[in-house]
């Protein structure tokens, strides 16, 4: 395991969502360990407590729930955060969370982006600060504040404009089709057709102007962020 990379480790029962994460963090720069059920997740943080910097836990999984292993981790340790995520937005489930040892919690279906921002603000209160400028070209991107600078003027987005532009560019240089940018950045359930991506697309095109080309069509595949001339390995 790379020391130098933070260490997230993701436990969900739904395997598409896992996956999204999965590769969203890969490419945010992460190590990702991965749990199926509240047993398993146990398992791999008792395993690997030393190195995990922080947990994304599903409250409903099978053979046991998010509420009672995040009980159990907090018997070991209280130096992990961990962030609840749950398809219920009820104030009562809320506290439960938090009364049992939940450092913040983060409802279903929600962008990715959105989910790194509050991944950051937590571990940020543990001390463990990472990098929260990306910057890409002329772009630069501020995930806390969600706030993107295009040759250091502010760009005026909308909230899913954001999460797309920032999607696309914390994964520069890989394709994606329609349906993966719509399960990511809208969200696993969101019933809109494919062409919503081609219009946020076309109105991100225009707001970023002489750098329209950053976002590129791969055709009959879908769309890609590529700075010309940089070296994605740099990021």
């Amino acid at each position: 395991m790379n020391e130098n990379k933070r260490c997230i480790l993701i436990a969900d029962d739904e395997p598409k969502m896992v996956r999204a994460l999965r590769d969203f963090f890969k490419a945010s720069g992460f190590c990702v360990l991965e749990a199926r059920d509240g047993m398993e997740a146990l398992d791999i943080f008792y395993e690997n407590s030393n190195v995990i910097d922080i947990i994304l836990l599903d409250v409903m999984m099978p053979r046991q729930d998010g509420l009672t292993t995040l009980k159990q981790i907090r018997e070991a340790s209280f130096l992990t955060p961990v962030i609840l995520l749950t398809a219920k937005g009820e104030e009562y489930d809320q506290l439960s969370g938090f009364s049992c040892g939940a450092d913040d919690y983060i409802t279903k279906p929600f962008s990715s982006s959105l989910l790194m921002a509050r991944v950051e603000a937590v571990l940020r209160r543990f001390g463990k600060d990472m990098q929260s400028d990306l910057v890409a070209g002329q772009l630069s991107i501020n995930a806390t504040t969600r706030t993107i600078y295009l040759s250091g003027k502010e760009l005026e987005l909308t909230r899913r404009e954001y999460d797309l532009l920032y999607y696309l560019a914390v994964n520069r240089g890989l394709t994606f089709s329609r349906e993966q940018l719509l399960d990511n950045v809208w969200g696993y359930d969101f019933e809109g057709g494919y062409r919503t991506v081609d219009t946020h697309i076309r109105q991100l095109r225009n707001k970023l102007g002489d750098c329209a080309d950053y976002i590129k069509t791969i055709h009959c595949v879908g769309y890609q962020f590529e700075v010309p001339n940089e070296n994605t390995d740099t990021k």
